[in-house]
């Protein structure tokens, strides 16, 4: 399978937290199948964190990797979820790329929602890890919590 049709995705917000609904079509749709970090900073935007990628960084974003059953189908609904795509509000606040994932066995290309709006203002998240940083995880609507 090449990367461009990768079944692999990197999650790190909002998808999650179990009681999101997005997180439960993810669930429902796809398998855990490792922990994993990108090189990169998180940044809080409010109910949702959003990454940076930067391969030279020091420091990293934490998540975990999910095998998506039907990566077009699964991918499409998250599309919409974190508004990423033509029909929605340009610049995007978030895009999806391939990105090299270090898990414990290596690195693994996976698909990665990442922040796409300056971040000057926004305070970084130290820790990389957004569960643990005790944010506000409640919002569901995908329309006011655009993220991963």
């Amino acid at each position: 399978m090449t990367a461009e049709n990768s079944q692999y995705l990197f999650v790190y917000g909002t998808l999650l937290d179990e009681s999101n609904t997005y997180a439960a079509y993810l669930k429902e749709h796809s398998r855990f199948y490792k922990t994993g970090r990108l090189k990169g900073k998180l940044f809080n935007i409010g109910n949702y964190p959003g990454a940076i990628w930067d391969e030279a960084s020091d420091t990293f974003v934490y998540g975990a990797v999910f095998f998506m059953d039907d990566p077009k189908s699964t991918l499409k609904e998250l599309d919409d979820y974190e508004g990423f795509g033509d029909d929605f509000a340009q610049p995007n606040e978030f895009v999806r790329q391939l990105i090299e994932v270090e898990i414990d066995s290596g690195n693994i290309k996976c698909w990665v929602y990442l922040y796409n709006l300056p971040v000057n203002t926004l305070l970084q998240i130290s820790s990389g890890d957004y569960l643990k940083a005790g944010h506000d995880k409640s919002v569901k609507s995908k329309k006011s919590s655009p993220n991963l």
